[in-house]
């Protein structure tokens, strides 16, 4: 009897032992929840500590004679903002640290707050827009880095979505607030873009590209010196200046790829500082992809953007 009784302990130990193994295997095994982005790096308001941060750079350069970083990007995370460099840098002004070997500039929000000389108004910088969240991050690219075109294929519900944020944001947001915006052919009376009460002084149509581009001029800006070795990132912006033509605001131009002219020569006319944004698969500068969960692909940017700037809202 007392040996019946042993057993059934042992064996009762067992598969307790057994069970708890099975549960950290399964827990191990996993995957991380994933974090979403907070509210405070979501909204509006972030937007407004982005701009702060720009701003407070582009003073910063003019006053101490130095030439702008060779910014492509920026990450904000809710406490500190990070300014992705296509060169790098190893030598940032106050507030800003350079990381990862001057590819990367980073401030707090904290230091950013703290008074400081003012700062100026974030020209160079103006189609710097929301590409999505990265887990916890907000993420933004300067549109105009890409050399020409950028062109964002996928399901048409999402990239639609995902344009009418970044044109919305460049027309309302702070830190393209001096930016303008020309919506191409279809896209002029596209009710994804322009039907659904979106208005602004900055806001054009033109029935073709070249129409749009016929409306600004200028010619291109020189590479800004300052930058060691380059990467990958600044030999895919072919090394163009993120000065945008002194006293003229950035454009941005929303075609669909059906309507983008395919002639050589065709964007010519576009100025340094300018963007085209094509909605389709089309031959561009670089290509990104849009998901059907919402999710981005930034092609070699390297951006994991999980949700797209459109589902943000």
């Amino acid at each position: 009897m007392i040996w019946y009784v042993a057993l059934a302990v042992v064996l009762g130990l067992a598969l307790i032992g057994a069970v708890v193994a099975l549960i950290v295997t399964e827990q191990r095994n996993r995957p991380p929840k994933p974090v979403v982005a907070s509210a405070a790096v979501v909204e509006r308001e972030a937007l407004d500590v982005i701009d702060a941060g720009l701003r407070r750079l582009t003073g910063e350069c003019l006053r101490s004679g130095r030439a702008l970083p060779d910014l492509y990007g920026v990450v904000y995370s809710g406490e500190r903002i990070d300014l992705l460099l296509a060169g790098t840098e190893d030598s940032a002004p106050e507030p800003w640290t350079a990381e990862a070997d001057g590819e990367r500039w980073t401030a707090t929000r904290e230091a950013l707050e703290r008074p400081g000389p003012e700062g100026e108004p974030a020209l160079p910088f103006a189609l710097t827009v929301t590409v999505g969240t990265s887990g916890p991050d907000r993420a933004l690219v300067d549109l105009s880095r890409s050399g020409s075109t950028v062109s964002v294929a996928g399901p048409d519900e999402e990239v639609r979505r995902w344009a009418r944020a970044v044109v919305t944001e460049v027309l309302t947001g702070p830190v393209g607030g001096l930016a303008e915006v020309t919506l191409v052919g279809s896209l002029a009376t596209d009710a994804t873009l322009n039907g659904a009460g979106l208005r602004s002084s900055r806001l054009y149509t033109a029935a073709s590209l070249e129409e749009g581009l016929s409306r600004t001029s200028g010619a291109p800006v020189a590479p800004a010196g300052g930058s060691a070795d380059v990467t990958q990132i600044f030999r895919l912006i072919e090394g163009r200046s993120q000065l945008a033509v002194e006293g003229e605001a950035p454009h941005l131009f929303v075609v669909d790829a059906s309507q983008l002219p395919r002639r050589e020569g065709a964007l010519e006319a576009l100025r340094s500082g300018d963007a085209v944004l094509v909605l389709g698969d089309a031959p561009a500068a670089w290509r990104w992809r849009a998901g059907a969960d919402g999710s981005l692909d930034t092609g070699p940017l390297g951006l994991d953007i999980d949700r797209h700037a459109g589902r943000l809202g």
